[in-house]
């Protein structure tokens, strides 16, 4: 727990606490210096992550390792390379942003001209999560500063060895009387949580959330909550169950299911249910082999508390298809596929965020709709199915933070869709130009000349100037 400086050492941890204020007060007054609001700033720090990312990439991989088991290629396509290529595009398309959009001006308020003009919102708190701990850190900085704004990081301290690393190196890439990094635990957060910010984003689960908008709500600080829920995935008698189960195991057992977007369940209609049951668990071989524990290409539960929330999950929840076997020791659980699971089991309780997969029979597709809109809105929803009909169905029906047509979680991967909940699934949405706007607000301004001041308006209000305002309004 210990402070980002580049020049002193670890302090501790009451000296952190003390000094919080300090530290966003400091922020807020290099805020009001106006430096951040110059492009040219901007593009340096945006430089300096793809630095960050490129000259540290071993350290950064070494990271999630050690904190969260990853395989190099999942922490390498969905940390590290996701950073770079979010820094390219967005250092591409910010100068276009970044213009005033000319709005159309009416009658009566002419002769003058009207645009939108974005502005930073100011001092932002990003509070980021364990599971993808460099990427959803990373990637809201990135909006945060081509928007304009100063930031706070509050790096998850379930995953030390990443929030390490940003305290040790963030400071030697981007200007960090402008961008500082706190971290520790619960005590540091709640007492970060206590200060004033112009915005915050929390991505975490909903717990939390409650607690980061309560927070906010005193200083009425707007948040963005990129929460979770259970992300259902939905698959008909069309569908091509080859490639469905590929797909829906690969994107369930990636990161050992701890990703925020991972099909949560299956809705299988019943007359293709054994066909696709038997396509998971020979899938599951595919790609992990007999033995999944030695699969250098399977990942592990984060710490020994999850774990055992995952194991109690898996009580009274259906009959193990695949799967089931766990080491404490190693943090480990197999890739687990279950079947004839009751409504009311402890898995479909609560987001699974695990290698656990159940999957239900329902006898059509309008029994799986109903079965999606009884619960709350999930952050993403998945459909497979050949059939177009099916597939609009599904997505004028169902209402979901985003969706994915014949794979999973790969909406996230187009730059310019939005990405975030609705309803107990989050608020707010960022990538691409969504990351611009999130971080910053969006100014009217009305522009008119001193040479024609037209009189209509001003008092007195004779019948003349009446009958010409109810015409031109």
């Amino acid at each position: 727990m210990t402070l980002s400086h580049v020049s002193s050492g670890p302090e501790r941890p009451e000296d952190v606490l003390d000094a919080i204020p300090d530290i966003v007060a400091s922020l807020r007054e290099r805020y009001e210096t106006g430096v951040t609001h110059d492009l040219d700033w901007r593009l340096r720090q945006l430089d300096g992550i793809a630095r960050f990312v490129s000259e540290r990439e071993r350290d950064i991989l070494d990271a999630l390792h050690a904190d969260v088991g990853k395989p190099e290629m999942e922490a390498y396509g969905a940390e590290v390379s996701y950073v770079a290529n979010d820094v390219a595009h967005v250092k591409k398309h910010l100068r276009d942003w970044m213009k005033p959009e000319k709005v159309p001006t009416p009658l009566i308020t002419q002769p003058g001209s009207s645009r939108i003009v974005r502005e930073p919102l100011g001092v932002v708190l990003i509070i980021s999560p364990w599971n993808y701990p460099f990427q959803l850190l990373m990637a809201p900085l990135v909006g945060a500063i081509a928007a304009g704004n100063c930031a706070l990081l509050k790096p998850s301290e379930v995953a030390p060895h990443t929030s390490a690393l940003f305290a040790r190196w963030l400071p030697r890439y981007l200007d960090e009387s402008c961008i500082r990094v706190i971290e520790g635990g619960v005590p540091e957060t709640t007492k970060i949580l206590e200060q004033r910010f112009d915005h915050i984003f929390y991505t975490g689960n909903g717990v939390v959330g409650r607690i980061v908008m309560g927070a906010a709500a005193k200083h009425l600080t707007p948040v963005t909550l990129e929460l979770g829920g259970k992300s259902p995935c939905i698959v008909d008698a069309t569908a091509d169950l080859d490639v469905a189960a590929k797909r829906i195991v690969w994107g369930k057992f990636f990161n050992a299911g701890q990703t925020c977007v991972a099909p949560d369940y299956i809705l299988v209609e019943e007359s293709v249910h054994d066909a696709l049951l038997t396509r998971l668990a020979a899938t599951v071989r595919e790609f992990y082999g007999d033995e999944p524990q030695s699969s250098p290409d399977f990942a592990r539960i984060v710490n020994a508390r999850h774990h055992g929330r995952l194991l109690k999950l898996l009580e009274r929840s259906g009959t193990v298809v695949c799967g089931g076997e766990h080491d404490v020791d190693d943090r480990y659980i197999a890739p687990t596929i279950l079947k004839d699971v009751p409504h009311d089991a402890p898995v479909m309780q609560e987001e699974i965020f695990g290698p656990i997969l159940p999957v239900l029979s329902v006898p059509h597709v309008d029994a799986a709709i109903t079965f999606v809109n009884q619960r709350p809105k999930p952050l993403a929803l998945y459909c497979f199915s050949s059939s177009k009909k099916t597939q609009q169905k599904v997505q004028d029906r169902t209402s979901s933070g985003g969706m994915t047509i014949n794979h999973v979680w790969m909406h996230l991967a187009v730059p310019e869709l939005p990405f975030g909940g609705v309803g107990e699934s989050g608020m707010g949405a960022y990538h691409g130009s969504h990351s611009f706007e999130t971080f910053s607000h969006r100014k009217a301004v009305l522009k008119k000349p001193t040479q024609v001041d037209p009189p209509i308006l001003y008092p007195p209000y004779t019948d003349g100037k009446q009958k010409w305002v109810k015409r031109l309004l």
